[in-house]
């Protein structure tokens, strides 16, 4: 008996450390959460065969109004224009090769504003007829919004629709039109002007014409307008006023857009592009919205979502401020103080996401852009601390401008430490895995979805946002993060 005693009392010695040393790792673990593994990889597979739907009639179901707010449905890329590339990973260099533009594009807008770029120095000096002697080396047309997300837009009277990309990264609303001295596909017909009651050419000393940041007289009165872009692309025609229209039950008159007479570029699909940006020229601004929100659905995803305009965020919203600047009123700015993973928070100087004095800096929130940006500096810290939480993971190697990849082909489902944005005031945005652990194939490799940058304008992506409506309070100057309200 004595013996059976001594026995329990050496199995209870033994296992209590092993119990605490259980206790203990557990509870130095990072917080993770669960990846979907085989559900992103079945969007893969899906997105180069879409099945097909009527977008049309489903853009006029889904457009809502009221006397204080609007509402239209967004759509995907892949829902529009089906991707004709031999596969998954082709479709992903392809999406990254548009973002690296885009991003170019963003860096060197805020770099001209930095170097007290001035605009006038690129007008002709005397009146020109010619649209392609104005030029401006600012932007890259490639991904001028990247074109990844599309919405339902009405011009003229009688009212004609057309699918537009969004972009928050730009001022001028412009469309193709009759008669086109160069225009690439798009889906729906061509806006004719001559068709609309309500179409007006603006004159060469109209404010919007003075607004522009280059412009030139057509025969002493009517005003040009050129967007053009690092690549060799470009947008020009002439800048009017038209009525623009919300499905069938609002609209708003005179506002000035770009008729696009010639037009090169990527833009696929789309008629031309709604500028959603903080500039006096942009739609929100014209409209006198005090608000507008958007949500993106997954971009393997045939599914919608809306556009909406003055209308209330929700009430969860992960509220930060929305800052500006001076140097460039076009991007919307985000008090971000930064980021955790595993429920650490990473080591990263809060001032690396704050614009300093002469407005270089900070980070902004870009519907066009994909994947997030950070300064190298910061975005080092985020991988290592990524990597040391993933050891279990495969590691696959690159792709492209993502470092850090996994072989997750064995998987049907993945334990990943959870990622966070903070803001001031204490506010916290968790990200779900698909929105930083993304398919760039379709046989399970999946890669880091942030990126460092040279520059020193940092960028929060689209794939960050998925999922999660982004609110911008025009009035208040705050921006609101909903998740899981699309």
């Amino acid at each position: 008996m004595a013996q059976f005693c001594l026995f329990l009392l050496f199995i209870y010695l033994v296992s209590v450390p092993c119990v605490l040393s259980r206790s203990l790792s557990s509870s130095s673990h990072p917080h993770t959460q669960i990846f979907d593994v085989a559900a992103s990889i079945e969007k893969t597979v899906q997105v180069l065969t879409p099945a097909t739907q009527n977008f049309q009639q489903e853009a006029i179901k889904n457009t809502h109004f009221n006397s204080s707010s609007i509402s239209v449905s967004i759509y995907p890329r892949s829902a529009l224009v089906k991707p004709r590339h031999k596969d998954y990973a082709a479709l992903t260099l392809s999406r990254l090769e548009r973002d690296s533009a885009r991003v170019s594009s963003l860096t060197k807008k805020l770099q001209l504003a930095l170097n007290n770029f001035n605009h006038s120095d690129l007008k002709p000096v005397e009146t020109m007829v010619q649209p392609e002697d104005l030029q401006i080396p600012i932007t890259s047309g490639v991904s001028q919004g990247s074109g990844e997300y599309f919405t339902r837009l009405g011009l003229g009277q009688p009212v004609k629709e057309y699918y537009m990309v969004l972009d928050t990264g730009s001022d001028i609303t412009w469309v193709q039109c009759e008669p086109c001295s160069d225009c690439y596909q798009q889906s729906d017909p061509i806006f004719s002007p001559s068709s609309s009651s309500t179409y007006s050419r603006l004159s060469c000393d109209a404010a919007q014409c003075s607004a522009l940041e280059v412009s030139a007289c057509a025969n002493s009165q009517s005003c040009l307008y050129q967007v053009s872009y690092g690549d060799g692309s470009f947008t020009v025609g002439e800048f009017a006023t038209e009525t623009v229209s919300f499905g069938k039950s609002g609209s708003f008159s005179e506002v000035a857009i770009g008729c696009g007479h010639d037009n090169e570029g990527l833009f696929v699909g789309a008629a031309g592009l709604i500028a959603l940006g903080g500039g006096s020229l942009s739609l929100p601004t014209q409209i006198k919205a005090s608000s507008f929100s958007y949500c993106f659905v997954d971009r393997d995803s045939a599914s919608s979502s809306t556009l909406d305009f003055n209308s209330a965020r929700p009430s969860d919203s992960v509220i930060a401020p929305l800052l500006r600047n001076s140097r460039r009123s076009t991007f919307f700015y985000v008090g971000l103080t930064g980021i955790s993973v595993g429920g650490q928070m990473l080591s990263i100087p809060a001032s690396v996401f704050q614009v300093d004095g002469s407005g270089s800096g900070g980070i902004i929130v870009d519907s066009g852009t994909a994947v997030t940006r950070l300064k190298s500096t910061a975005y080092n810290t985020l991988r290592d601390s990524f990597v040391k939480y993933t050891q279990h993971l495969p590691s696959a190697g690159q792709f492209a401008l993502f470092d850090t990849c996994y072989d997750l082909s064995s998987m049907t489902r993945a334990s990943v430490p959870t990622l966070a944005f903070h803001f001031s005031g204490g506010k916290t945005l968790p990200l779900h895995p698909k929105n930083y652990l993304i398919p760039v194939d379709s046989s399970g490799k999946f890669c880091l979805a942030f990126a460092p940058t040279d520059g020193s304008l940092s960028i929060i992506g689209n794939i960050q946002q998925q999922g999660t409506r982004v609110s911008y309070d025009l009035a208040n100057n705050l921006v609101g993060f909903s998740p899981d309200k699309c």
